[in-house]
């Protein structure tokens, strides 16, 4: 997820569309909230990792 965010980011700065913009950004805070909270051993949807 963070991987996409990252890629729509960086489609989003080169072309120019906002939308793709804000998607990318959303995706990486929601990747990276996700990760951290794996990491740190709190279950994520029923999951022990989030992978």
């Amino acid at each position: 997820m963070i991987l996409v965010g990252l890629l729509l980011l960086l489609i989003g700065f080169l072309t120019g569309i906002s939308i793709i913009w804000t998607i990318g950004i959303v995706l990486v805070v929601i990747g990276a909230v996700l990760w951290i909270l794996g990491a740190v051993g709190h279950k994520v949807g029923g999951r022990a990792h989030y992978w």
